[in-house]
């Protein structure tokens, strides 16, 4: 292994890491997915990796295919900044509806109190809601299998920007082993950031409250996704 060849693998493997952990798009909605719709750990840990590596394949298809047309790096990029922006609003406009699902389904699990009479032992009184009386079995399946697809389609247009100029460097050079390595290195690093962060909160730090709370779960976890995409949005993150 050439000394640029080492300096390339580098540099994939700290951009890919810092380029995942300071992008709270790439881990905080699977966080907020998972306390919310009580994932388990192989679901979570699935649905990670799968949006993770769909993150990075895009990048790589898109990067194979400036190479395969000899594209220039400014096109290629600015296709990748095109596809960021839709990835963008879907990712704020999936946050909002969730929040709102979130908030309707808080509203109709709204509890009250029923007051009892019994003649020998007298009144007494217990809070219930109706709400998981009126879901139907069906329409949760449903929604619980659709938000992990969601997800990941919102991951396949997220690009990877730094991704680009590192893949088309090494082309250029007409090394196919470097290409390869360099791609590996930057979805590995990207891959195991991601899970990392997620596992880590899955396992200890719980961002969504608990309690008299937890009935909003759902709408926090959609204000957060909104966040997310609004961050990108501003800030570039």
């Amino acid at each position: 292994m050439t000394e640029e060849l080492l300096v390339l693998l580098t540099a994939a493997a700290s951009i890919g890491f810092f380029h995942t952990l300071l992008g709270p798009d790439h881990y905080l909605p699977f966080i907020a997915m998972a306390r919310s719709g009580k994932w388990s750990l192989r679901k979570t840990t699935f649905v990670t990796v799968l949006c993770g590596v769909g993150h990075v394949l895009g990048s790589v298809l898109l990067g194979a295919l400036g190479i395969m047309f000899g594209l220039a790096v400014s096109k290629v990029e600015a296709f990748e900044s095109f596809r960021g922006s839709l990835a963008t609003w879907v990712l704020i406009t999936f946050g909002l509806i969730y929040f709102a699902w979130g908030m309707r389904k808080a509203y109709k699990n709204k509890t009250h109190e029923h007051v009892h009479a019994h003649e020998e032992e007298g009144n007494h009184a217990h809070v219930h809601s109706h709400a998981d009386e009126h879901m139907h079995a069906h329409e949760a399946k449903e929604r619980k299998n659709m938000t992990p697809w969601v997800l990941f389609i919102i991951f396949i247009l997220g690009p990877c920007e730094p991704l680009i100029p590192m893949l088309m460097y090494p082309a250029a050079k007409n090394s196919f082993l470097a290409l390869s390595l360099v791609t590996g290195v930057f979805g590995i690093m990207t891959v195991l950031t991601m899970l990392g962060v997620v596992l880590t909160s899955y396992f200890g730090i719980n961002i969504l409250p608990s309690g008299r709370m937890e009935k909003y779960t759902h709408a926090i976890a959609g204000a957060i996704i909104c966040c997310c995409g609004v961050s990108i949005l501003l800030f570039g993150l």
